[in-house]
């Protein structure tokens, strides 16, 4: 716990910060895609080479994650953020001053580094906060990913439209350093650490595997899925992953303890969020491209890339109005009864995306009671993974579950690519997905979400309250009876 003497007066405020700088990191991940179709004229650089700024913030995202949330328990949690923050500054500076790609894919790499804030900042509200308070602000907080994915895209899109396309990265380096000023003043860095060396040859082999997986995975569409690449990084990433657990297995502080994270608690929660990953992201690739598609089709509504965006802006805000909603069941049901929920509702929502896809209005509803299953799971998982991992890895607990709804999207980003490739016709002259396309990917995303209630199911038992609680007692515990200091 923070000295009392230099506590902020209004702990609701770090809450508020740290919920901020989460929006901020996860509008990064998707403030390019309205973007995307005019690099190539932008800056010269081929499609191909295009689709690598929002790859490269996958693959950034996928291994600091992980790596950034262990170093946070070690050394401190506000230290690291603060530092994933400053690299969100110089990644949206360089995107601002060059329209070379590869500067910009050098800028873009560092922003999706960034998000390890947000199981950072999880940590840190468990930390720091009152039991009572903990549930709804972790919430809050975890819920930012998926309300950051909602609001970069309008954003982007009314950005594109009306100024210089620099100027959003301008823009977005300018809250980055606001971010840094409000964490520098009302976020407390909490002294509990955990002990040990720092696992570096664990962190690389964890960043090798996930490097070869995504690369196959984001890019096995344009690859060929048979060919040598494709299947050789494959076979890569499960050699080193085995390679990788024998070693963790064996060292005293491994990056990621394999023993705990094999726990039915930890591994089916991680696995459920993996699924539900996959089930959100389909809702926010499709729904912009369908509405933009022409009338020709059939179906196509011939929006505007804003209006497309917009689309999907009520499930923000459903978001943000869901995540204090989902603790209160968690507080009184127990998390894996709001996971379950959650993930009924997503397949709900999808079942209603199939069939209201002529009508902009339904298309809207549809796609927000995706949005609110997903803030509501959001919301439940990290009380699901607090429940079940000691108190001193919090960070690093986080950072991999948050891993494996990056891998759901890489996975899901993966499926929709060639499902919309391959089920294709001929439409006032161009080539455009069929209506059947997009149905097909509300169905197998409802079955990622129906296939996520039934890992839900398997979880065991009881409210995670109890467990948040005594992990925050726990901490105040060790805390008085063993300082750390600042510099340990």
């Amino acid at each position: 716990m923070t000295d009392p003497a230099t506590a902020p007066d209004h702990p609701r405020f770090a809450v508020g910060v740290l919920a901020f700088c989460g929006v901020v990191v996860a509008v990064m991940q998707t403030i390019v895609v309205p973007l995307l179709p005019h690099i190539p004229a932008l800056t010269g650089a081929t499609p191909a080479a295009a689709s690598w700024l929002v790859t490269v913030t996958l693959l950034t995202g996928a291994v600091f994650t992980p790596v950034l949330g262990r170093v946070g328990d070690m050394y401190g949690k506000r230290r690291v953020l603060l530092a994933s923050l400053g690299v969100l500054v110089v990644g949206s500076v360089l995107c601002a001053v060059s329209s070379h790609i590869g500067v910009l894919i050098t800028g873009r790499a560092l922003q999706g580094a960034a998000i390890a804030v947000v199981p950072l900042g999880i940590s840190i509200l468990r930390d720091e906060l009152p039991p009572e308070r903990v549930l709804s602000a972790v919430a809050l907080m975890s819920s930012t990913l998926g309300i950051g994915a909602a609001v970069g895209l309008p954003v982007a899109a009314l950005v594109i439209e009306n100024f210089d396309w620099h100027t959003m990265f301008w823009v977005s380096g300018a809250i980055g350093v606001l971010d840094i000023v409000l964490v520098l003043r009302f976020v407390p860095e909490s002294s509990l650490r955990s002990r040990g060396r720092f696992d570096a040859i664990g962190a690389l082999g964890l960043a090798a595997a996930l490097v070869c997986l995504l690369l196959a995975v984001t890019q096995g569409g344009d690859w060929g899925w048979t060919s040598a690449r494709t299947l050789g990084l494959l076979a890569v990433a499960v050699i080193v992953a085995l390679l990788w657990g024998a070693y963790e297995l064996r060292v005293p502080t491994p990056m990621v303890d394999l023993r705990v994270s094999a726990r039915p608690a930890v591994l089916l929660t991680n696995v459920a969020a993996l699924l539900i990953g996959f089930a959100f992201y389909a809702n926010s690739l499709v729904t912009a491209q369908m509405v933009q598609e022409p009338e020709a089709t059939g179906y196509g509504l011939g929006a505007s890339l804003v209006v497309s965006g917009l689309c999907l802006l009520p499930g923000g805000l459903a978001m943000v109005a869901l995540s204090p909603v989902s603790a209160r069941i968690s507080a009184g049901r127990g998390p894996k009864t709001s996971l379950a929920l959650a993930a009924g509702i997503i397949a709900v929502g999808y079942v209603v995306r199939y069939f209201t896809s002529h009508s902009l209005w339904l298309i809207i509803a549809g796609a927000t009671v995706v949005s609110a299953g997903t803030a509501i799971a959001y919301s439940a998982l990290p009380a699901l993974v607090m429940r079940g991992v000691p108190v001193g890895e919090t960070g690093a607990a986080n950072g991999l579950n948050t891993l494996m709804r990056s891998i759901g999207q890489a996975f899901c980003s993966a499926t929709v690519a060639a499902v919309l490739a391959h089920m294709t016709f001929l439409a006032g002259g161009r080539t455009a997905p069929t209506l059947q396309a997009y149905q097909l990917v509300f169905l197998i995303a409802a079955a990622a979400a129906l296939l996520a209630l039934a890992v839900t199911l398997c979880l065991p038992g009881g409210r995670a309250d109890a467990g948040t609680v005594k992990g925050s007692r726990r901490s105040r515990r060790r805390t008085r009876a063993m300082p750390i200091q600042e510099g340990a």
